[in-house]
């Protein structure tokens, strides 16, 4: 049975993971400028390989992300459709929930463009 503190929980793991995101994106893009910068400054290949891999697992970690992103917000949206249900359509909790909702789903759109 959905709750309140269910729905606190899911919204505030949304928003998380919305930051965790944006934060693989700027670690990214750090080390592809220190990967770069390795390359022009002719750095020993093994420190090169090293550094290509950290990349690599950087890269594979935002579309990881994005599908626990899709997950948590499938859950949030059941959850507060289970509140709703329950007659429970007011407060605080089901406001941010239903604004978390809409960032993320925008998030989705812009990050598919």
């Amino acid at each position: 049975m959905a709750t309140i503190r269910n729905l606190k929980i899911k919204t505030s793991t949304c928003k998380r993971l919305v930051k965790e995101f944006h934060s693989y994106e700027k670690e990214v893009e750090r080390e592809a400028a220190k990967t770069a910068d390795m390359k022009e400054k002719g750095a020993d290949p093994h420190d090169l390989k090293q550094q290509e891999n950290v990349l690599a697992e950087s890269r594979m970690m935002i579309p990881d992300c994005l599908k626990h992103l899709e997950a948590a917000l499938a859950d949030l949206k059941g959850t507060l459709a289970e509140l709703e249900k329950a007659n429970q359509k007011e407060g605080p909790e089901i406001d941010d929930a239903r604004s978390t909702i809409a960032e993320v789903e925008q998030f989705f759109q812009t990050a598919e463009d």
